[in-house]
């Protein structure tokens, strides 16, 4: 009987399957390797793409915000012109409407009257003066109650006083400006108005 010793060959085999192992090991460890690799490069180009459309994000957002800062500034402008336009046109009236007022005020003032004080707030003015008797104080407020450009006379007070060993009346009183007949005085002198000739009819 043969006997055949079939360690070596076995030894031989079990080499093989162990170098195929390991080469196997390292072929997958250097694909991982690769996969890692790879995938490493894929996001950090996403990334850097990102970074690229975020920082160009905040360009035009800055651009925006330098837009938003000049409309505002301009609009801020805007409204201070409007607001010192306002006020110009206001004391351009107030001016025209005060040289209305002292010219009608010395057209109905009577004689025997003699005005202290005139003061305005708004389309109110209040009037103190000195009278020579009651009667002309009334004659007065008929006057402002007839005018054109004056309404609503009201005597406030009146009381006698002594000046110089006679006596006089002295009145406080109130009367408003009519808007209506400011307006229509504006008008008639604007530049390059003139009456009609129903105006001059009339």
């Amino acid at each position: 009987m043969i006997r055949i010793n079939l360690l070596p060959h076995r030894e031989e085999k079990r080499k093989a399957q162990r170098q195929q192992f390991f080469a196997l090991s390292g072929l997958i460890a250097v694909l991982a390797i690769l996969i890692i690799v790879m995938v490493h490069g894929v996001i950090a180009g996403y990334i850097s793409q990102q970074e690229h459309k975020n920082e160009f994000l905040k360009k035009e957002i800055a651009a925006l915000d330098k837009e938003i800062d000049e409309i505002k500034r301009l609009k801020e402008q805007t409204s201070a012109m409007l607001a010192r336009k306002g006020v110009i046109e206001s004391l351009q009236g107030s001016r025209a409407e005060t040289v209305r007022l002292f010219n009608e005020l010395a057209r109905q003032v009577p004689s025997g009257i003699y005005l202290k004080s005139i003061k305005q707030a708004g389309n109110k003015i209040g009037i103190i003066g000195v009278a020579q008797s009651n009667a002309r104080v009334s004659n007065l407020m008929r006057n402002l109650e007839a005018s054109p450009l004056l309404e609503r006379p009201d005597l406030v007070e009146i009381k006698a006083v002594t000046v110089g060993n006679r006596r006089y009346a002295e009145f406080n009183l109130n009367v408003f400006i009519t808007r209506a007949a400011a307006e229509a005085a504006d008008k008639l002198q604007a530049p390059g108005k003139r009456p009609s000739t129903q105006d001059k009819k009339a």
